[in-house]
């Protein structure tokens, strides 16, 4: 098991350890910590390339100490102008892979920008520095890689140009080999040279769009040169005497913030964290809360979330009062994908960032633009084609989002930065991590290393499973079981837990850094 990460001016935390030493690279040349969010997170899209790059979304949660202000930059993107329902006439729902699934335009490159030009003190070209090494020369492929390209092979070898970046030389790469791609390596030194701009309108935008068409994508130059992200408040609520933040929809933060909000009517202090009661208490919670989300989540722009409501302390109270340690309530779920990568940075003057970047699910879409050396997301799979559904296909609308990068702030200062890789088990393990740190007092290597569930359906499944880790006590697993939960037992430290993260500052202003063992990340602190 990892042990928890002590700096005394800056920490950086992140799934994959060379995207962390980028950050710390950064940090050392004297950049701050929204130069070193943006090197990690473009060293991710490099060496985390099944769950993150260029062609999908980004969500930031920003923290600028001399001005106490905390905001938001929602880095996705929306669906095309010219995209509706009538193109998939005939189909139950849009595919999962391939160019139909390719429906919305990839907003973290501009995201990039918007963090740099706000807060930052560095160029686009300076902090991309380490993620054009890495595409250039290479760098041992991850254990994580490796599994999910043997897992998703036959999708990868479908197409040509995807074929050529994952499976060099026809085959799967061994663990630890080399993995170089040349072609993002162009791409990102033509973006660092050229700026954001190039990637939305330039000539990088037009070899993306024209390698899309090529496949019969639906997306144009013009929706490209339309995409903005856009800076906001977050959502704030309390635990306890916390502060919790979360991005406003069309991120599903408010989840997070509704389930604390009704765990916040139990007293932890009787229940122990490895007990029977915690673990229903939380599935509970999450239960009902899911269901909130799932019949209002969307783009805010096209449907009124009554957010007062879900995130009043008496709506908390009610449903608290309809929770039962005996039995489990009847809900249902929807599966989403999890592919994921969230990290955090806090440097010497205090400035904090939590951010979360997706394909949404591994390899995205599948799609490579072209000869970019980009993968494109299929984030837009997640639309419903029923027009009767709060998220169903429109054009110009951004889908329901699972990132949902978090904070808490004791005294009006950041306390704790966290977040999760997993889809639905975004809200699940957030909250598992925060009741650990602030209720428990575990430290956040601890937390993130405890043993952890997810409750749900994925794919190919009718059932809602209860899927917990064979760490937890037998008699824990026992009583689940009793209460009504469909408990499947997967080994330690099971990848579909997830890849989390946390950094924790303490009253002394020293900072414990925790990443996943289920993950290739690491915790630097100076």
């Amino acid at each position: 098991m990892n042990k928890v990460i002590v700096g005394t001016e800056s920490m950086i935390v992140s799934p994959h350890y060379l995207a962390s030493q980028a950050g710390e690279q950064i940090l050392q040349k004297g950049g701050n910590a929204f130069d070193a969010a943006v090197a990690v997170s473009a060293c991710l899209a490099v060496v985390y390339p099944h769950m993150t790059g260029l062609g999908g979304d980004s969500f930031w949660l920003t923290y600028k100490e001399k001005t106490g202000k905390v905001r938001t930059y929602n880095g996705s993107g929306k669906s095309g102008a010219a995209v509706t329902r009538e193109m998939f006439k005939g189909k139950e729902s849009i595919p999962f892979r391939g160019i139909e699934s390719v429906l919305t335009v990839p907003g973290m490159v501009d995201s990039w920008d918007a963090i740099l030009k706000e807060y930052g003190s560095m160029t686009l070209a300076e902090v991309l520095q380490p993620a054009i090494a890495y595409a250039e020369k290479g760098f041992p492929l991850s254990n994580d890689q490796y599994e999910n390209t043997v897992k998703n092979e036959g999708l990868l070898r479908n197409i040509e140009e995807t074929a050529a970046v994952f499976l060099p030389d026809g085959k799967v790469p061994e663990k630890f080999s080399r993995f170089v791609q040349k072609n993002l390596a162009n791409t990102l030194k033509q973006l660092g040279a050229n700026g954001r701009d190039d990637f939305y309108k330039g000539e990088l935008a037009n070899r993306i769009i024209s390698g899309l068409q090529k496949k019969g994508s639906y997306l144009t130059i013009a929706d490209f040169a339309a995409h903005k992200g856009e800076w906001s408040e977050p959502l704030a609520s309390t635990y306890r005497s916390y502060t919790m933040y979360q991005a406003p929809p069309n991120s599903q933060g408010f989840v997070g913030l509704m389930i604390l909000n009704i765990l916040e009517n139990f007293d932890f202090s009787s229940i122990p964290y490895e007990s029977y009661e915690y673990y229903q208490l939380i599935i509970e919670a999450v239960k009902r809360s899911f269901q909130d989300r799932n019949e209002h989540l969307t783009d805010p722009t096209f449907h009124d979330i009554p957010l007062e409501q879900l995130l009043s302390k008496k709506y908390a109270k009610e449903m608290a009062d309809s929770i039962s340690l005996e039995y489990t309530a009847d809900y249902t779920s929807r599966p989403v994908g999890s592919d994921t990568a969230h990290a955090a940075v806090v440097d010497k003057d205090g400035n904090a960032v939590s951010f979360i970047q997706s394909l949404y699910f591994e390899f995205g879409s599948g799609v490579v633009a072209g000869d970019t050396g980009i993968t494109m997301q299929n984030r837009g799979s997640f639309f419903s084609l029923d027009p009767d559904h709060v998220n169903t296909l429109e054009p110009n609308k951004r889908t329901f989002h699972t990132l949902m990068p978090a904070m808490a702030f004791k005294e009006n200062k950041p306390y704790v930065l966290y977040g999760t890789q997993g889809g639905e088990g975004q809200p699940q393990t957030q909250t598992l991590m925060i009741t650990r740190m602030l209720d428990y007092g575990l430290d956040p290597q601890r937390a993130i290393s405890e043993p952890r569930f997810v409750w749900g359906r994925t794919w190919g499944e009718k059932t809602e499973e209860l899927k917990i880790e064979n760490r937890i006590s037998a008699n824990v697993l026992e009583k689940l079981q009793k209460a009504g939960h469909t408990v499947n037992r997967v080994e330690a430290f099971d990848g579909i837990m997830g890849h989390a993260n946390a950094i924790l500052i303490d009253e002394q202003g020293f900072l414990y850094g925790g990443v996943d063992p289920r993950s290739d990340g690491a915790a630097i602190g100076k």
